[in-house]
């Protein structure tokens, strides 16, 4: 907690709040054409629907301590299992089980950027990550949240993204 924000775990009844951060982060990139937007918070919904009482999903929402009613900013993780793999390091001592998780759905309310909500919501999420002990901790950065994240200790890797289509149109 800052003086500032209040940061708290977020519950299935946030998923509402989950899914809007979702498709807002996504058409703020440009990466969403606006009338796919409900469809996109829709299928989230569902989604979260089943991942968060089986905790493949945790998140984190961050209010104002002044009105704690008015979420201003979020961040979540997926929980996944990977392949084990050697960690990433100059000297490799263990071979990691893999036990992973991905960062998702960072995002803070326009008004409310630049006031470090979203410094303190990864500093929950690197904690947490450390406190169940996993073996990485990855996410795929914006443009505008790349600077964050590298000052967090997050380093850019040779990952590649296959852009073809994989599903068969109706």
């Amino acid at each position: 907690m800052s003086d500032r924000f209040l940061i708290r775990p977020a519950t299935l009844h946030d998923a509402g709040v989950i899914a809007h951060h979702r498709s807002a982060m996504f058409r703020d990139m440009g990466r969403i054409p606006v009338e796919l937007v409900p469809a996109l918070e829709k299928v989230t919904l569902l989604y979260l629907r089943e991942a968060v009482p089986v905790g493949e999903y945790f998140a984190w929402l961050a209010s104002p301590h002044e009105d704690r009613s008015t979420i201003v900013a979020g961040a979540g993780v997926q929980i996944r299992r990977v392949l084990p793999f050697p960690p990433m390091g100059s000297t490799v001592t263990r071979i990691a089980h893999g036990r992973q998780a991905i960062v998702l759905n960072v995002y803070t309310e326009p008004a409310w950027r630049r006031r470090g909500v979203a410094k303190l919501l990864m500093g929950h999420v690197i904690d947490w990550a450390r406190a169940e002990q996993l073996d990485s901790l990855v996410l795929h950065a914006s443009d505008d949240g790349r600077a964050l994240y590298e000052k967090l200790g997050f380093v850019q890797t040779n990952e590649m993204r296959y852009v073809g289509e994989l599903t068969k149109l109706p």
